[in-house]
């Protein structure tokens, strides 16, 4: 089951039909929900799931542990996987999520912290299904006329309550571009004040109405470093719900190398050509974007094409001195 996409979180078509033409057919899904080889992953108010407690592994819940212990919980379809069905279930703030992690022998972890300790596969799922819960959360009240709405779709759609209404609400994702940059053998990586001492990462930023991906890469990376970008190519996208965005990320080629930091979302902007890549990490000084992220691989690919070097050999060869 595990993807062949090196982006965390990415793959799931390879695994998951999400089988969105059935999910109207209330029927259908509730015979799915009560078979016997139905899967429940369980999200806390916060968002964590439950994983073994002693392996780094979903602890999914099977229809009768779903029927014995959170039998008024909602429950959304993820979709079928090898034709067995997987549903989200929720619990609210009433609900005892600690005594939950004792009956089902579980602990609670953040995606952050699970996405790279678990499968591809199932950081895949929990991704998905924490995205969709934040949505479910967050959409309450009918953006048009305040009504409240209520989920249809099994969890997929939110429609207003308001008769004289009626409209379908739909979970939304917030879409943001990432670069790597590049000027005759460097890469551009920047640093925001809040993060741990010498981290240095690719530049980010969200994509404004009316915007082309690739006229938002030229802007973001005007605004924050004020350096003027040439070609844009599409490297790959990562989903990222925390709480609901889509990196997509780009390499691109800048015209010229001269960087003026303007709006004070950076602290610092420099060019690290591969070998200062190696001597930073070497001696500590430089620290790279967690693993988990888009950001990564991005300097991943960029340090492969131009120097034939692995990121991850770097950084443990940094760690083993």
């Amino acid at each position: 089951m595990a993807s062949t996409n090196s982006n965390t979180f990415a793959g799931l078509s390879l695994i998951l039909d999400r089988v969105s033409e059935q999910r109207d057919e209330s029927d259908w899904v509730s015979a799915k929900s009560q078979a016997s080889d139905a899967r429940y992953l369980l999200l806390d108010p916060a968002g964590d799931a439950f994983l073994h407690r002693e392996q780094d592994a979903l602890r999914w819940l099977n229809a009768e542990e779903r029927e014995r212990l959170l039998p008024q919980a909602s429950s959304s379809l993820l979709g079928l996987i090898d034709d067995r069905p997987h549903f989200m279930l929720l619990l609210d703030e009433s609900d005892d999520a600690a005594a939950l992690e004792t009956a089902l022998h579980a602990r609670r972890r953040g995606l952050r912290e699970a996405g790279l300790q678990l499968a591809a596969d199932e950081a895949g799922l929990f991704a998905y299904t924490k995205g969709l819960a934040h949505w479910q959360r967050e959409t309450r009240f009918c953006a048009r006329c305040g009504a409240p709405v209520k989920l249809v779709s099994s969890g997929h759609r939110a429609q207003c309550t308001n008769p004289a209404c009626g409209r379908l609400h739909f979970p939304r994702t917030d879409a943001a571009i990432i670069v790597i940059v590049e000027y005759e053998g460097a890469c551009l990586l920047g640093r925001q004040a809040g993060w741990p001492p010498g981290r240095y990462s690719t530049l980010a930023g969200f994509i404004e109405p009316g915007e082309a991906l690739e006229d938002a890469v030229r802007r973001e990376v005007a605004e924050e470093s004020g350096v003027i970008v040439g070609d844009v190519h599409y490297h790959s996208s990562q989903p990222w719900p925390m709480p609901a965005s889509l990196m997509v990320g780009f390499t691109a080629t800048a015209v010229s190398p001269a960087i003026h930091l303007r709006d004070g979302e950076l602290e610092d902007a420099r060019w690290f050509t591969p070998q200062r890549i190696i001597d930073g990490l070497a001696d500590g000084s430089l620290a790279t974007p967690p693993k988990l992220s888009v950001s990564y691989q991005l300097m991943s690919h960029w340090l492969s094409e131009r120097a034939g070097l692995d990121l991850d050999a770097l950084i443990a060869k940094g760690r083993s001195r």
